[in-house]
């Protein structure tokens, strides 16, 4: 088992309980043993699927399906339309891949060398992939999952009738069974040795995987861009590390108003665990002066974001160095939220795109600075004399604060200021600076 610093955490998803006919009495999960490590931990019940979730159709047998990527060979996922081949196996929903138990699962996942969360319970793998139902059926979009590792998630897809499905997977640990999976199925998974969060570093040139450029891991898969106003072309799944989340959430918001990185590709779409504290961020409204910050209204500003599903899982902490006992073993527990971010086909027009997207994040953070301070007086420092007529554009009053704009008024007053062509670039650099010697806010 291996070790990190003096302690290490691991993250189990543990089993949740449906509001639907499947769902049974709160119940106690069997004991987890490897060597020394044996405990049983009890399950919470959660709210069902809220009503406007996609509802999952009755299973209907399809004569073929072809994979959607662009200038790839198709991939044929029929079970009747080829014959088994050697060790390969088409997809079928009634010769369902075998998902484990939570028991087996853990063993696998303790294999991983890093901090790491993953989805070991074979029950909340198929609640994530009945939110993805309409996805699965509709067919279009591939499927990135973020760092699988036993493949829990990855199985359910699968089983589910998902027509592609890339694991991204950085730990070297995991890649021998996701691979020989890979073998014995007839095209409809791709395994990578890459970690999604670290896509597309700062630096340039050759990089070693698991870190990888977009471009070359989008190139290889086949996948061409598409218009942002075209389908959605990929769907990502997987869960945030909450050692770094607010940091990739910001590279992520600063990619999309840029359309750099996977948004190069068109609108790709997250659905994807995260705390419920940035969730809370997230969603976060005006008048809210604690929590309303530039995060919030960039996020909200961009896409559309719909909480799916919440789950309490345990985090079990335990010492690396000695024997586990009751005595030096503990739990914590904590929430992560399943949520759809999908961006706004609308998002650019002729006055916002990729290359002043960026002006418009900067514009947000200095404006968000000071959620109290009155929003003609920060127009009035970029433009001395421009605020009371864009304001009064706006239809606000003279003594409407920064944090009681809406995000789509954020958008509104940024194409205003575009428009007028009163507004130099200068009352950029000093945000700039300040980005760039404390990092995102």
């Amino acid at each position: 088992m291996a070790a990190c610093g003096g302690c290490r955490f691991f993250v189990l998803t543990l089993r949740t309980l449906c509001g639907t006919s499947r769902s049974a009495s709160l119940c106690t999960l069997p004991s987890a043993t490897h060597r020394t490590f044996s405990t049983s931990v009890g399950t919470y019940s959660l709210d069902p699927l809220p009503s406007g979730s996609r509802k999952t159709p009755a299973p209907v047998a399809k004569p073929e399906r072809i994979s959607p990527s662009s200038g790839g060979v198709q991939r044929n996922l029929s079970a009747v339309a080829v014959p088994l081949q050697g060790q390969f196996r088409p997809l079928c929903r009634y010769d369902p891949l075998d998902l484990g138990d939570v028991e087996e699962n853990t063993q696998k996942a303790l294999a991983c060398k890093h901090l790491r969360q993953f989805i070991v319970d074979p029950s909340l793998a198929r609640i994530v992939t009945d939110h993805l139902a309409g996805d699965i059926d509709d067919g279009k979009a591939v499927i990135f999952e973020c760092n699988p590792g036993p493949g829990v998630l990855t199985r359910a897809l699968l089983n589910r009738g998902a027509q592609r499905v890339v694991a991204l997977e950085s730990d070297t640990n995991f890649l021998p069974d996701l691979k020989d999976l890979e073998r014995k199925l007839d095209g409809q998974l791709d395994v990578v040795h890459c970690d999604f969060f670290k896509l597309d570093p700062l630096g340039h040139g050759s990089m070693k995987p698991p870190v990888m450029y977009s471009e070359k891991l989008f190139s290889e898969l086949a996948i061409s861009e598409v218009p942002w106003t075209a389908d959605v072309p990929v769907k990502i799944v997987g869960i945030f590390s909450q050692r770094n989340e607010k940091n990739i959430l910001w590279k992520l918001i600063y990619n999309l108003f840029e359309r750099r990185s996977i948004f190069h590709y068109g609108r790709v779409e997250l659905i994807m665990f995260i705390s419920q504290k940035e969730y809370a961020k997230l969603v976060t409204r005006p008048r809210d002066y604690r929590n309303y910050q530039a995060f919030s209204v960039l996020w909200q500003m961009a896409c559309d974001i719909e909480l799916l599903h919440e789950v309490r899982l345990f985090i079990i902490i335990y010492g690396s160095l000695l024997p586990l006992s009751r005595n030096n073993l503990s739990y914590q527990s904590d929430k992560l939220c399943l949520v759809r971010i999908t961006p706004r086909e609308d998002l650019f027009n002729s006055h916002l795109t990729p290359l002043n997207g960026s002006t418009l994040v900067l514009m947000v953070k200095q404006c968000l600075a000071k959620r109290k301070s009155r929003l003609i007086e920060q127009i009035n420092s970029w433009s001395p004399g421009s605020g009371s007529e864009l304001i009064s554009k706006l239809s606000f009053l003279d003594d409407t604060m920064t944090g009681d704009v809406y995000p789509d008024e954020f958008k509104r007053l940024f194409e205003l200021m575009e428009q007028s062509g009163n507004f130099t670039q200068s009352w950029l650099y000093e945000e700039m600076l300040e980005t760039t010697n404390t990092g995102h806010a």
